[in-house]
C-alpha cells in the first residue's frame, strides 16, 4: 500500500487539543511541529520543564499563533505520571483530548537502572508509564470520531518477546532485549486497547506506528560499540531524519485512512524509511491470550486500572 503521504495531507486541526509525550526532542518534537502547523492546540510534557518550555519556544519560532502548553512528566516514575495526569484533567476538564500520543521513550540503557517504583527503566518509561497514563487520561478523551490514542512502538518489537518471568529482566538483562520487549509491550497494549474500545462501541480508536531509522538522539552515546558501527553503515542508506521518521505516528494520529487497531511504519527496504504504510505485525504480538495476561500484570505493577472502558463513555 503505497501512500506517498506527507504533513501536506494532514488534516485541519483547528479545535483539536493533542498531548504528545517526548515532545521536546525528535519523533515527538517533529509530530508536534507539524500538528502546531496545522492549527492543534498542544499539551508539551517533558521531563524538565526547561525542556518542555524550550520545545514550545522553537515551535513558536516557526507557528507563532500557536497555542502550547508545556509540562513535566517523568514517565518512570508512576508518581509524575499520576501528579501530571491530574493536572491535565484539573485544566482541561471533562472530556477535552482529541489525541493522546504516547512518543517518549529510552533505548538500551548499557546497564540495568532501577527506578524508585522498582521497576527496570526501559520497561518503566517505554511501556508501564504510558500504559497508566493512558488509564489515567481515557476519561479525559472526547468519545468522537477522529479521537485516537497512539502508541509509538519500533521495528525492534520484531525480535521482542514478552518474559513474564523477566519483565523488569531480573533474571537477565541485556539492552537491546529490554529495549524490545518494552516496544513489544507497547504494541500488544495498543492492539489490546482496541479491542476492549471496540466491544464497548467506544468511537476512539487505539494505533500503533513505528518510525523506522529515524536519526534522533534516542541512538544516543551509551550504544554498544557494535550497534554503533552497524548504525554507521546502515545511516547514509537506510536513515532518514526525525521530520520524515515522524510521517507514521502522524498518520496513525490523523489520516483517515487509518483503522482501528492499525500499525504504522515506513514502506521502504527493511522498513527503515519512506512514506507511511501499513506495518507487518510480529506475530508475537497477535497472541491475544498474551495481551490479555500482560494487561492484567501492567494493571497490578501499576497499581492502576482502567476498570470499565464502558465507564468512559
Amino acid at each position: 500500500m503505497k501512500t506517498n503521504w506527507t504533513t501536506a495531507k494532514i488534516p485541519s486541526q483547528v479545535g483539536r487539543r493533542a498531548l504528545i509525550t517526548g515532545s521536546n526532542s525528535g519523533i515527538g518534537f517533529e509530530t508536534a511541529l507539524a500538528l502546531a502547523s496545522k492549527g492543534a492546540e498542544l499539551i508539551l510534557p517533558a521531563r524538565t520543564q526547561a525542556k518542555a518550555d524550550d520545545a514550545a519556544a522553537r515551535i513558536l519560532k516557526q507557528v507563532p499563533k500557536a497555542q502550547l502548553y508545556p509540562e513535566i512528566v517523568d514517565l518512570a516514575v508512576q508518581a509524575s505520571v499520576h501528579a501530571f495526569a491530574k493536572r491535565v484533567m484539573e485544566r482541561f476538564p471533562s472530556q477535552s483530548l482529541d489525541l493522546l500520543i504516547n512518543n517518549a521513550g529510552v533505548m538500551a540503557l548499557p546497564a540495568r537502572e532501577i527506578t524508585a517504583d522498582g521497576f527496570e527503566r526501559q520497561f518503566a518509561t517505554n511501556y508501564l508509564g504510558p500504559f497508566a497514563l493512558t488509564a489515567l487520561l481515557l476519561p479525559s478523551m472526547k468519545q468522537k470520531a477522529g479521537s485516537r490514542v497512539v502508541t509509538v512502538s519500533s521495528a525492534a518489537s520484531n525480535q521482542g518477546k514478552i518474559e513474564f518471568d523477566n519483565l523488569q529482566s531480573e533474571r537477565v538483562y541485556k539492552p537491546m532485549q529490554a529495549y524490545s520487549q518494552s516496544k513489544l509491550a507497547d504494541l500488544i497494549f495498543a492492539r489490546e486497547l482496541q479491542r476492549r474500545l471496540k466491544t464497548v462501541w467506544s468511537p476512539i480508536l487505539s494505533t500503533a506506528a513505528h518510525p523506522g531509522y529515524a536519526v534522533t538522539n534516542l541512538q544516543a552515546d551509551h550504544l554498544p560499540l557494535w550497534m554503533k558501527m552497524t548504525l554507521a553503515v546502515m545511516k547514509p542508506i537506510l536513515s532518514q531524519d526525525a521530520a520524515h521518521g515522524a510521517l507514521p505516528t502522524l498518520y496513525a494520529a490523523v489520516a483517515a485512512e487509518a483503522v482501528a487497531g492499525g500499525y504504522y511504519g515506513p514502506d521502504g527496504f527493511m522498513e527503515a524509511k519512506g512514506y507511511p504504510t501499513a506495518a507487518p505485525i510480529p506475530k508475537s504480538a497477535l497472541d491475544e491470550t498474551v495481551a490479555k495476561r500482560l494487561w492484567l500484570e501492567s494493571e497490578c505493577l501499576t497499581r492502576v486500572k482502567f476498570g470499565a472502558i464502558s465507564d468512559v463513555m
